[in-house]
């Protein structure tokens, strides 16, 4: 074990932390919004992580039924999708609207992706299209109010560079944008449109330049970014790729899609610790740590940074009901929390005032936040697989600061916060009973334990044990 030092004085003037990572959270699939406990977890990600919007795949697809063929004919029904914005909006969510796929009724041709099959292809009349947009625009107007749908985002498609979800080349993606745009701005110059919600950093200088050429609507820039994207070689595993990424990459991706915006906010409609939706890290602490750091490193890029996703209830190939089978959620499919989602639940808690702190670590990352009379450090030890890492003594000194009438710290690590681990101890069983949900809901609880401090006249010095992919999240509370 070595040590890791690190200092902060309060009285340095702060960086806003706007938490702009609860500004939305990703799930699979629309139908899946349909479901109770899908409800349930998503409630309870509101209540207790503070996401505002969510956003998922297919609102337009034919098991949505939004737009059919029945014998020649048009039909339009929107009933299923007011269904799940009527639930958004009664827990105090909103959608953040991804525009897809396309109903084969418009559709000019027959591939599809994922097993519920959802088209690929692009309309065969775009006059049709633009009307169908028109209509379910308008008719969410109607039923909510513009002054409500002027605060949802409407994002066209999802990850048009990429053959698996759009078998068409850019220039006809910026056709379908283009029209897509024009038709929701004639209903209201205010609605908020914008794209091209990319894999892997992709096609923004493009698509700003088809926008600023073409006069073409676009408030927002989308895309999507995973640690995993373009690393390793084809055939790779994840823990390979994950091996040959590279530490704070997102970071450094989201600071040039920033500069490639020309001024546009950017939110960022995917993201995790890896692409891959059986992957066991999602499951661990380490999916923890990685958030807790790749979060706060967006701060000052971004306005919005959407976790892919906050449920394994998730189906974009098959339906896993095995308890912690490496899925994206926050949540497994039983609602019980991953050590992800402590750390979203500490990230939620954090203040808006990031201190400065002085001195780095390969391994360790110090954050020092402020709250009124509340003093947070979050400190993670975290490396990518198969690079270096050991136990740490995290030792921080908090300089100019108030007297502290207590002090507690919570962590997540292999012996914290970790059902995983708690699941495994059971012998994994394939199936739960309520039993034993409730004793996994258990260990996946953060506790709070005192923590000893050396207090000296303005000056307050904690020591903390942080062991490989571990968070210790310390809280002061002053006089």
């Amino acid at each position: 074990m070595t040590n890791a030092d690190f200092k902060c004085n309060v009285n340095n003037a702060p960086t806003a932390l706007d938490h702009f990572w609860e500004h939305t959270v990703g799930s699979g699939h629309a139908t899946l919004a349909l479901r109770a406990d899908w409800q349930q977890q998503l409630t309870r990600c509101n209540r207790e992580l503070g996401f505002r919007h969510v956003r998922f795949h297919g609102i337009l697809s034919d098991d949505m039924g939004t737009l059919v063929d029945e014998e020649d004919e048009l039909v339009y029904s929107f009933f299923n999708a007011d269904q799940i914005w009527d639930f958004l909006l009664s827990i105090g969510m909103r959608p953040f609207v991804e525009l897809s796929f396309m109903p084969t009724a418009l559709s000019s041709g027959s591939d599809t992706v994922f097993h519920y099959k959802a088209n690929i292809t692009r309309p065969k009349d775009y006059k049709k299209w633009e009307t169908f947009i028109k209509k379910l625009v308008e008719h969410w107007v109607d039923r909510y109010g513009i002054t409500e749908v002027r605060h949802w985002f409407f994002e066209v498609w999802n990850e048009p560079n990429i053959s698996a979800f759009w078998k068409e080349t850019q220039a006809e993606y910026f056709k379908l944008y283009d029209h897509t745009a024009r038709a929701i701005k004639k209903i209201d110059k205010k609605l908020k449109v914008g794209g091209p919600a990319t894999a892997d950093n992709a096609w923004i200088k493009e698509f700003v330049e088809y926008c600023k050429n073409k006069k073409v609507p676009a408030d927002f820039i989308s895309t999507h970014h995973y640690p995993t994207d373009a690393f390793g070689k084809p055939g790779d595993d994840t823990i390979t790729q994950l091996s040959d990424s590279k530490r704070s990459v997102l970071q450094k991706e989201a600071k040039k899609v920033k500069k490639q915006a020309d001024g546009k906010p950017v939110y960022y409609t995917e993201w995790c610790t890896s692409s891959n939706p059986f992957d066991e890290l999602h499951d661990m602490p380490y999916a923890a740590c990685f958030i807790i750091k790749t979060v706060i490193e967006a701060n000052g890029i971004v306005k919005g940074y959407s976790y892919w996703t906050f449920s394994d209830i998730f189906e974009e190939n098959y339906f896993s009901s095995i308890p912690f089978h490496g899925g994206f959620g926050l949540m497994n499919i039983y609602g019980i929390p991953k050590p992800s989602y402590r750390a979203y639940q500490l990230l939620h808690r954090l203040g808006n005032e990031l201190l400065k702190v002085s001195e780095k670590h390969e391994t360790v990352d110090v954050w020092v936040v402020r709250k009124k009379e509340v003093i947070n450090i979050m400190i993670s030890n975290w490396a990518l697989p198969r690079h270096p890492i050991k136990t740490e003594l995290v030792r921080v000194q908090i300089d100019k600061i108030k007297k502290v009438k207590a002090s507690f710290v919570e962590r997540i690590d292999e012996s914290h916060a970790n059902a995983r681990k708690a699941w495994a101890d059971m012998g994994n069983p394939e199936s739960l009973t309520p039993h034993q949900v409730s004793m996994l809901e258990v260990a996946s609880d953060l506790v709070a334990e005192t923590l000893p401090i050396d207090q000296e006249k303005g000056s307050v010095l904690i020591e903390v044990t942080v062991p490989p992919q571990g968070i210790a999240y310390v809280t002061l509370e002053l006089e």
